[in-house]
């Protein structure tokens, strides 16, 4: 297979000892090192076409790569074939009638940026070097889900080469039940070259970060979920955590690099309403504060997380969020690993997230609390310690969960935690749909989907 040319592939082929193969096997999370036998770096549909038609001739583990950006490492396989999405970047606006066509390999900071020219933006991750595709399909959390709803809800149509090889084009009127499939189920069902979304008019965007030191805790986060939890802003979205506050200006020198307590804020709309909705919060007098509207793209990636570290996250969605589980939140804290990298954090939902709960295959999405715990960290030595409290932060709140996850927000955590991402229900609906599309289960490095 080494030499064996790829019919009707026009892209690059890199093999191991090629010039590039070793910077092209390169995914974000550094746990993850693994050695495919080809990589086809894709430039068209055709090459999609072409690569997985030959990687299933071949018998070949398929990975499919758009940013790189999973958690789990999905976009690369060991002595398999990596479908390398990433020269397949082009994004096309058709600003009357408000939406845009990416390739499979844009990024988020590729949409973003381009859209913000019409003062145009959709719901999008919260780290501009994610893929467009692999969030979008897999439901798309982001700073303006509580306003217009998570990525896939903004999902117009979706081109997709399927595991015969052929293109297949899914929205609301073609392959209707592939379409809906594809609001959460990942890559479950082909490889996505390009998705049209809808854009959302956005004239203006804030961006507020406030810290206190970390035994402020409790009183942060009680009154950050009363807020929210009163009737906060459909406008109003962000986090509160725990981490290491950051050496920036606004930041006081004492409290520079130390373990603090802090709110992320996003408020899309003028300064002075952020002010206005955040108010019981600031009253809290934060040690540390940045506020500054910008333009979306650059609150895009104000918080990009830098490449190059070893990664193990997870999640849980809460029912409820009393004063005894912000209690465990807050205790956990003092356990975190490298805290100048790790952090944990809970993100309100509700708003536009919720409304839509019933249409996807996404039943996690009624929840009105998500708690994230983010391993960051750069020695192996210390992987058992950080996955240990990456796991312990949402062990210590699962009797509050609603049993669901959304499934972008974790690695691998088995077959099981997959079905409660969807519902028994949803789950045996969407195993249909991988058995019309993926019977052989080609594309199973992913949250998989067994075909029914």
């Amino acid at each position: 297979m080494a030499g064996r040319p790829v019919e009707g592939f026009g892209g690059v082929l890199l093999r191991p000892g090629d010039s590039g193969y070793d910077g092209a096997r390169v995914v974000f999370n550094a746990m993850i090192d693994k050695r495919p036998a080809l990589i086809a770096q894709c430039e068209s549909a055709a090459d999609v076409a072409a690569a997985v038609r030959f990687g299933v001739r071949q018998g070949l583990e398929i990975a499919v790569r758009g940013a790189g950006h999973s958690v789990a490492g999905t976009g690369v396989t060991d002595g398999g074939l990596v479908i390398d999405l990433r020269k397949m970047r082009n994004v096309q606006f058709d600003p009357d009638a408000r939406i845009a066509r990416v390739g499979g390999g844009a990024t988020w900071s590729d949409l973003d940026r381009a859209a913000w020219a019409y003062s145009m933006a959709t719901t999008g991750g919260r780290v501009s070097s994610t893929g467009v595709a692999g969030l979008t399909l897999g439901g798309g959390s982001g700073w303006l889900e509580r306003k217009f709803g998570l990525a896939c809800d903004s999902l117009v149509s979706v081109e997709l080469i399927t595991a015969d090889g052929e293109l297949v084009i899914a929205d609301e009127t073609k392959n209707r039940e592939l379409f809906w499939a594809l609001h959460g189920g990942g890559g479950n069902f082909g490889v996505a070259t390009a998705l049209t979304l809808r854009l959302h008019p956005l004239p203006g965007m804030t961006l507020a970060r406030l810290f206190w030191p970390a035994d402020a805790g409790p009183t942060v986060m009680r009154a950050y979920r009363d807020l929210f939890e009163q009737g906060a802003p459909d406008e109003l979205g962000g986090s509160v955590f725990y981490a290491a506050a950051p050496r920036r200006d606004f930041i006081p020198p004492t409290l520079q690099g130390k373990a603090a307590v802090g709110v992320t804020a996003t408020f899309t709309g003028s300064g002075a309403e952020l002010r206005t909705a955040l108010a019981p919060v600031l009253g809290l007098a934060p040690d540390g504060m940045m506020l500054a509207e910008l333009p979306y793209a650059e609150v895009q990636s104000a918080l990009d997380d830098p490449p190059g570290f070893r990664n193990y996250w997870s999640a849980e969605h809460l029912a409820s969020w009393p004063d005894e589980a912000v209690d465990l939140f807050t205790a956990r804290a003092a356990d975190m690993p490298s805290p100048m990298t790790s952090q944990q954090l809970v993100c309100p939902w509700g708003g536009a997230v919720a409304r839509y709960a019933d249409r996807w295959p996404l039943p996690h999405r009624s929840a009105p609390w998500v708690v994230q715990s983010y391993g960051v960290w750069s020695d192996p030595a210390d992987d058992a310690d950080g996955i240990a409290w990456a796991k312990n932060v949402c062990a210590d709140l699962r009797p509050y969960s609603t049993g669901a996850v959304y499934l972008n927000f974790i690695g691998d955590e088995g077959h099981d935690r997959v079905v409660a991402g969807f519902g028994k229900d949803n789950y045996d609906r969407l195993a249909r749909v991988k058995a019309e599309f993926d019977p052989d289960n080609v594309f199973r490095l992913n949250q998989n989907i067994r075909p029914g």
